[in-house]
């Protein structure tokens, strides 16, 4: 018998199973292969991370130092890739100018169709060194400035601070950092995950799907809403205006970006891990008045509406306090986004299924042409 029943936005709808990520509802806990996210941020490193999504376990010293070392010796641009982002227009979006570099990045790869695992795992692992360097080039690029090669002796966001400001900065920043890139890996089913598998299900190359899921990302209704949280407290300023400001929004029943989540009941658990790094980052820079004004904002909410702040809305302010710009949130999203994309990339192409769902028909009936 076929279910009518029509599912708008796929919600409730169990599509495919997968080994790489849980969201526990009984714990309120996001699981990345069965270890909770907030314990990985705290014990382990983005690296780490990476290594456990695509491997299934995480890494022991030895392979971790190999990892790394394959990681490091990919980050490099060629000469092709840099010209083409030379040639972006200035004031093209960074993710526009990001999923074009990854188009470009396909057109290099002379075995870019190829979906043999152990060359899909050599492409993620590409895709996951370079797209640091890309995004730190498009950076430099919009601010008049010379991009930085990357080095060769820096982890991961050490690297890629050192590629976008020509330093490293404390150490509690990096880590900071490197915990928001922990959080951002990997989130089950959502809206840009689906629509990577949905292109891998066509058989198509993973810089595609990759590029594909750029493109859902840059929503605000998804990655994008971080930089609609930087908008949002831009415009608010103070603290003093903050309750007031949400009170209006709420009343005229406006969409506020940074708040509720499709899949949490409870409010997102990623959120108290990412607000105490961006509390840490606050704290070295010497800023209360975003913190204050942010808490005021997220009190309001909850206490008028029962809705919580998902991870987008500490994210945005601590990566601005991290001296990043907002139009960069987003890629700073991929960087971290690419290894679930592409390990569930992966896991679609282990036992492939076409996916092509229905819809039910709401116009004419059949007529025909007099």
């Amino acid at each position: 018998m076929v279910d009518n029943e029509i599912h708008r936005g796929l919600v409730g709808v169990i599509v495919d199973s997968t080994a790489i990520s849980k969201i526990n509802n009984e714990t309120n806990s996001l699981l990345y292969r069965g270890y909770p996210a907030p314990e990985l941020c705290a014990k382990k490193s983005f690296e780490e991370v990476a290594y456990l999504l695509w491997h299934g376990e995480l890494p022991n010293d030895k392979q971790l130092k190999k990892f790394k070392a394959e990681e490091h010796k990919h980050r490099a641009l060629s000469w092709g890739l840099r010209s083409c982002i030379y040639s972006f227009p200035e004031d093209c979006h960074p993710m526009g100018a990001l999923r074009t570099a990854i188009s470009f990045m396909g057109l290099e790869d002379d075995i870019g169709w190829s979906h043999k695992k152990d060359e899909i795992y050599k492409k993620s692992l590409r895709l996951y060194a370079k797209i640091p360097t890309i995004v730190a080039a498009i950076t430099r690029l919009r601010q008049g400035l010379e991009p930085i090669e990357p080095r060769l002796d820096l982890d991961f966001s050490e690297n890629f601070f050192y590629m976008v400001f020509g330093e490293v900065p404390e150490k509690e920043i990096v880590k900071a950092f490197d915990v928001s890139m922990i959080l951002y890996a990997e989130h089950t089913l959502n809206a840009s995950t689906f629509t990577a598998r949905q292109i891998a299900s066509t058989m198509s190359d993973i810089y595609s799907a990759v590029s594909g899921a750029i493109g859902a990302l840059k929503g605000p209704l998804h990655g994008g809403a971080n930089e609609e949280v930087m908008h949002m407290i831009d415009e608010i300023k103070n603290p003093e205006k903050a309750r007031e400001w949400m009170l209006n929004k709420i009343a005229a029943k406006e969409k506020i970006m940074g708040f509720g989540h499709r899949v949490y009941k409870k409010g997102d658990s990623r959120v108290p891990t990412m607000t105490q790094a961006y509390h840490d980052v606050a704290r070295i820079k010497g800023e209360t008045k975003m913190v204050e004004l942010s808490s005021i904002l997220a009190d309001t909410m909850i206490a008028e509406k029962g809705i919580y702040p998902n991870l987008d809305f500490p994210a945005g302010p601590a990566y601005h306090l991290m001296g990043f710009e907002t139009p960069i949130f987003t890629p700073l999203f991929v960087m971290s986004r690419i290894t679930g994309w592409t390990a569930h990339i992966m896991e679609q192409w282990d036992d492939n299924k076409l996916i092509r769902p229905s819809s039910a028909y709401h116009g004419p009936e059949e007529r025909h042409v007099k």
